[in-house]
């Protein structure tokens, strides 16, 4: 969500952002969820479904909407686009043999009108391995999304 979204919500009262969290199977989603929320890690297993955490910041209700990322469930990924402020799409740095899989996914919701206004934030996750891609070549890979 840009300041000017920000600013908006807050003159208008509207308190709560809603944040998607979406990648391919095994990015990390539900690891960086609990990490953000100081959750325990020692029991993380496969969203099946989503998993919905909210959080108190600054008199803000912000609401993290993590929805498992197997192919079977990207097709329902739609169900989860009404109202949302910002989408956090999320690659594992250590999975070159599916990056260009994760363009074309991200470039898909990228087109998708309900989430037009929506802030997005990339992130390269799994940067600590050592057979982790650097952030900037995800970043020349995921850009082109954006040059339609």
């Amino acid at each position: 969500m840009g300041l000017l979204t920000i600013l908006r919500k807050q003159r208008e009262r509207e308190r709560e952002i809603r944040v998607l969290i979406l990648g391919l199977d095994n990015a990390g989603k539900t690891t960086i969820t609990k990490k953000f929320l100081g959750e325990d890690l020692s029991s993380v297993e496969p969203t099946l479904g989503f998993n919905i955490k909210t959080v108190e910041f600054q008199g803000f209700t912000i609401n993290f909407w993590d929805v498992g990322g197997q192919k079977s469930l990207r097709s329902y990924w739609r169900n989860y686009f009404e109202q949302t402020d910002a989408l956090i799409w999320v690659v594992d740095s250590g999975d070159e043999e599916r990056l260009f899989l994760c363009r074309d996914e991200l470039k898909s919701l990228l087109n998708e009108e309900r989430l037009l206004g929506a802030s997005l934030l990339v992130l390269a996750n799994k940067q600590d391995l050592h057979s982790a891609m650097r952030a900037a070549d995800i970043a020349k890979v995921t850009t082109v999304c954006f040059h339609q």
